[in-house]
């Protein structure tokens, strides 16, 4: 039941808008130094054409270079609905680690996990076939079985100012940014647990997030997670739900991802980027004819 006193299908619960939550986006969490740095991306109006704008510092003259490959072109069209750039995060706009893992260690240097919880996820992954895969992990969070949300939120927006703001990559912000000043929805997507996704939305001022959602029960975490997870298939689930009710132009609009579990997202726009390609993803974005970049 939300504060408005509406029920939400699972599907509602796992994409609610920040206002949902009682979050509230504002520019002051962007720092001062990447607002005023010389470089940006735009993304012209007329031409449609990404574009890299250099700022003298000496000037109000503003040089445009194409930007270089992949080149993203937005095609000169009229389109009935609006357009939206769907974004991975996770070895996308945060390259390198996942960031759960890396919260996994933050929270074992503060006490809050230990070898308790490290032998209770081994033992879920060797009791699943295949054995050991990763993916039982994404739909399960056994160390979060037991603690409580608040303990694990307020740890969750301490790590993401101390460690994933700093990670972020440029060239993704520069992206992000590109789509904003035209316009687009801007939308986060991923698989990874939403309190740590959230307070990053929240400094990057994107206003829409499907991320995994952990189940409580009796004001603690019970492991599970409330469906859909936004991976693979359940990105596609979502977006697309999301699209029907937003009317976006899915074949007007952008998708950002790494792996396997992006493919869906991917093949429902019709301007797909495949960034940092891992697992494949680089054999299958040549089959595909999609365009393949690093983001660093």
């Amino acid at each position: 039941m939300n504060p408005h006193g509406l029920r939400h299908t699972p599907l509602k619960r796992a994409c609610l808008p920040f206002h949902h939550f009682g979050y509230k986006v504002t520019s002051t969490t962007r720092e001062a130094y990447y607002r005023s740095g010389p470089k940006s991306l735009s993304i012209n109006r007329r031409s449609g054409r990404i574009m890299r704008l250099e700022l003298t510092r000496s000037s109000n003259v503003v040089q445009s270079h194409h930007i270089l490959t992949p080149m993203l072109e937005i095609a000169e069209r009229r389109i009935q609905g609006a357009v939206a750039a769907l974004f991975d995060v996770d070895n996308t706009l945060l390259p390198g680690e996942a960031s759960e893992v890396c919260f996994f260690r933050f929270l074992w240097r503060r006490g809050l996990v230990g070898w308790g919880e490290l032998s209770r996820s081994a033992i879920w992954l060797a009791g699943h076939v295949p054995p050991f895969s990763l993916h039982s992990l994404r739909e399960r969070k056994v160390y979060l079985s037991g603690k409580c949300p608040a303990d694990i939120e307020s740890y969750a927006r301490e790590f993401c100012q101390a460690e994933m703001i700093g990670r972020l990559s440029l060239e993704g912000r520069a992206r992000l940014d590109a789509h904003r000043q035209a316009g687009h929805q801007l939308i986060l997507v991923t698989g990874a647990p939403d309190f740590l996704i959230v307070p990053l939305a929240e400094f990057l001022e994107v206003p829409t997030v499907f991320a995994a959602k952990p189940e409580q029960r009796d004001s603690v975490y019970t492991g599970a997670l409330i469906p859909p997870l936004p991976y693979g298939r359940g990105k596609r689930e979502l977006i697309l739900a999301h699209a029907q009710e937003m009317g976006l132009d899915l074949a007007g609009s952008y998708a950002y991802g790494d792996s396997p579990g992006d493919h869906d997202i991917l093949e429902l726009v019709g301007y797909p980027l495949v960034v940092n390609p891992i697992r494949g993803m680089a054999r299958t974005a040549r089959r595909r004819g999609w365009p393949v970049t690093k983001w660093t």
